[in-house]
């Protein structure tokens, strides 16, 4: 397959390949090795034009998984008839609940041992994440008056980093109950700044992502 011809399906089928060894492999067993050997003859240096390292391959997997969630999250953007409230609640909702989740936590590797992986994430966040979705619900509740704070853009930043990195079990080597008291501490501080997000949902989400992560080892 010639790659300067068909650059979207050499990238799509490296993704294919890569993301079926992290399933059956793990991510920190599988080598660029490994996804050449399955790519059909296709050479290190096709995988290379398109991907820096397996952590920016890793990273387009997740991607690929997400974009269902994403498009979703902007429609819940742009809904009418929602207040700010209701939104931020129902963006939370879908991260902790979006179908390919828990398959993203089987896949993905341990963030402290991926540095290059955790500052791509917090990248995200800052340039994408809290502009483009939660910062813009935030200020929305502000105008409607659902949501008191005078810092949306620091609060999104804020809510997003705790949730994504301090209660992220790909990040913190957490059990079940450290969870837990994570997620109360998290919609604690959360309400002191005007937004109560505090709900059962909302634990047993990061709950459930710590066993997944256990049934992993």
């Amino acid at each position: 397959m010639a790659r300067n011809k068909y650059p979207e399906e050499t990238v799509s089928l490296i993704l294919d390949v890569a993301q079926k060894l992290f399933l059956e492999k793990g991510y920190d067993n599988t080598s660029i090795q490994d996804i050449i050997n399955g790519l059909g003859g296709l050479s290190k240096g096709a995988i290379y034009h398109h991907f820096k390292s397996k952590d920016e391959i890793m990273n387009a997997v997740s991607d690929r998984y997400n974009e269902q969630l994403v498009d979703g999250m902007m429609d819940v953007v742009k809904a009418k008839g929602l207040t700010g409230y209701q939104k931020l609640r129902r963006l939370f909702s879908m991260s902790l609940n979006s179908n390919n989740r828990d398959e993203v936590f089987e896949i993905a590797p341990n963030m402290l041992d991926n540095p290059r992986m955790l500052a791509m994430q917090v990248k995200e966040i800052f340039d994408v994440v809290s502009p483009q979705f939660v910062q813009p619900v935030i200020e929305q509740g502000i105008a409607d008056g659902s949501i008191k704070t005078q810092y949306p853009k620091q609060v999104a930043e804020a809510m997003l980093i705790l949730a994504n990195v301090w209660m992220n079990p790909l990040v913190v080597n957490a059990n079940a109950e450290d969870t837990k008291a994570r997620v109360q501490v998290f919609t604690a501080m959360l309400k002191g700044v005007g937004i109560d997000l505090a709900d059962e949902e909302m634990i047993d989400g990061y709950v459930r992502f710590c066993s997944v992560k256990e049934e992993r080892r």
